[in-house]
């Protein structure tokens, strides 16, 4: 089915509710604004200080103010959120992707002030967001796991003990989060604790639980999710798999789906296991179950991903499906209007994340005003982005600033268009990871669909920074500057990028 098709059928009477409270920032925020406009489904959009005027604001029907620029006080304040949710007489909340968007506690709180929640149950969120809970529950439902501890690992002496039963390297995880934070690879018996150690601080900081475990570190690999959809009826569907595998330090870079190159076999149980693990979960609306695969086909279970992803945009090419549209007629109680059969592949899809990050200088944040921007259009192009001529890119949120994606008959195709694409993307005023992505669409290994995840640590090279007389000055400075408090109302401090102006770093060079 088509994406007209699939519009006018969604375009039904939301009965229970009228009204969505966006508790995100941002493309995301924008993304589902324009979806809820689409079904009749009034958008209210919130924003901190920081975001006063932002893009998301202003394609949203109405805007609440949720404090200052510090998420701790915004868009992580739960009790603000709710707030707001009643103030504009909302009836559900959705919560995009970071943030809240998997905080079962946030998900209660909707539950119990009488709002819908936009995504799986508080229960489920508990479940997948225990990195353990979840690994057991996909074992439990005979899905492959990486070998590793049983439960967490209690100290360090515990952590080499399970290290001898699995062998090196190995690698150790928060048991409470993700998204790279609370992770060490440890290659040697030598540099256990000292990772230990670091892995713990950085969990208990992110999450606010301290408890690690260990897995075998398995290379090389790929990193290949599958979406899924399930309702509230016992419905339940996939859309196909995406491939992950460029990365930066465990943050996607690019996707596409289908996987190139994917044993037919491979494909097929890697849908079938992510059913099998969300049928696990009790699984309900719009998540992703991760997995890592190996070079001879096999797979292992990684970490269900409980809602709407980054790069859902690559399987709404492909599958003709609207992902926001389901997620707001699960959340109304109503049943799939796909059965799996009628969901059929159409060509070939990539994004590339576009981050206001400097990808010369180690990838430092560039925070600032943006001057000007030409995003790319024509055939098989979409853009899904928060910038606009004169907008500000705030330093203390994610860095994430627009998604190029483009569709082709096949990857070839694809692979043109955004190339083409990339290059009459055009962003002045802050630094962008656009130069790596034109690289990226260029580089014969990508193209040949051979990448693992280890793909841009040992093979993106840019001029070595220490050529620059004061690069390392800068990236020093938005080391400090990140970590420094903000007046309430002050801009964030820019000395990195007078360091990097000082070193003559041109603009035309960085971002044509």
């Amino acid at each position: 089915m088509d994406g007209a098709g699939s519009g006018s059928r969604l375009a039904e009477n939301f009965s229970v509710f009228d009204t969505v409270l966006i508790a995100n920032r941002g493309e995301i925020a924008c993304r589902i604004a324009r979806a809820c406009r689409e079904m009749g489904v009034r958008a209210v959009a919130v924003y901190s200080e920081a975001d006063r005027g932002a893009r998301h604001t202003q394609l949203a029907d109405a805007a609440v103010a949720i404090g200052p620029a510090e998420p701790a006080q915004s868009y992580l304040n739960i009790e603000r959120l709710i707030a707001a949710a009643k103030e504009v007489g909302a009836q559900a909340v959705h919560p995009g992707y970071g943030f809240l968007a998997e905080n079962a506690d946030f998900a209660a709180a909707c539950r119990d002030a009488g709002l819908v929640f936009i995504g799986p149950t508080p229960e489920t969120l508990a479940a997948v967001g225990d990195k353990l809970e979840a690994r057991r529950r996909a074992a439990d439902a005979g899905v492959p796991v990486v070998p590793g501890s049983d439960g967490p690992v209690a100290d360090a002496r515990e952590a080499e003990d399970v290290i001898r039963a699995v062998g090196l390297p190995v690698i150790l995880k928060a048991a409470g989060g993700g998204g790279g934070k609370g992770m060490r690879v440890v290659r040697d018996f030598e540099t256990v604790r000292d990772a230990y150690t670091a892995a713990q601080g950085e969990a208990q900081s992110a999450f606010g639980d301290p408890r690690l475990y260990l897995e075998k570190l398995v290379h090389p690999v790929r990193h290949i999710e599958v979406q899924v959809l399930a309702d509230t009826h016992g419905g339940l569907v996939h859309l196909g798999e995406r491939d992950c595998s460029v990365q930066r330090r465990h943050q996607k870079l690019v996707e596409e789906t289908p996987a190139p190159h994917l044993p037919e076999t491979t494909r097929h149980g890697l849908w079938d296991a992510a059913l099998a693990v969300m049928r696990a979960v009790h699984y309900t609306n719009a998540g992703t179950v991760e997995f890592l695969v190996e070079p001879d086909g096999g797979f292992s279970f990684l970490e269900v991903n409980a809602r709407l992803q980054v790069e859902h945009p690559v399987t709404e090419m492909v599958m003709g499906v609207d992902l926001v549209h389901e997620q707001l007629r699960i959340a109304v109680g109503k049943r799939l209007g796909w059965r799996q059969e009628d969901l059929v592949a159409r060509g070939a899809a990539l994004e590339c994340r576009v981050y206001a990050e400097d990808p010369f200088l180690e990838f430092v944040p560039s925070p600032g005003r943006v001057a000007r921007v030409v995003e790319p259009s024509g055939p098989g192009v979409r853009v899904d982005s928060c910038l606009f001529d004169g907008c500000t890119v705030p330093l203390m949120y994610d860095p994430i600033v627009s998604k190029v994606i483009t569709w082709g008959p096949d990857r070839d195709k694809a692979l043109s268009r955004m190339g083409r694409a990339l290059r009459e993307y055009e962003i002045y005023g802050v630094r962008t990871t656009l130069p790596f992505a034109r690289w990226l669409m260029a580089s014969d290994e990508f193209r040949a669909g051979a990448v693992t995840t280890t793909f841009v640590a040992d093979d993106w090279r840019p001029e070595p920074a220490e050529r620059h007389p004061l690069a390392s000055v800068a990236v020093a400075a938005a080391a400090l500057s990140a970590a420094r408090p903000y007046p309430r109302r002050a801009a964030p401090a820019n000395a990195w990028r007078a360091a990097a102006r000082a070193a003559a770093l041109r603009p035309e060079r960085w971002e044509r």
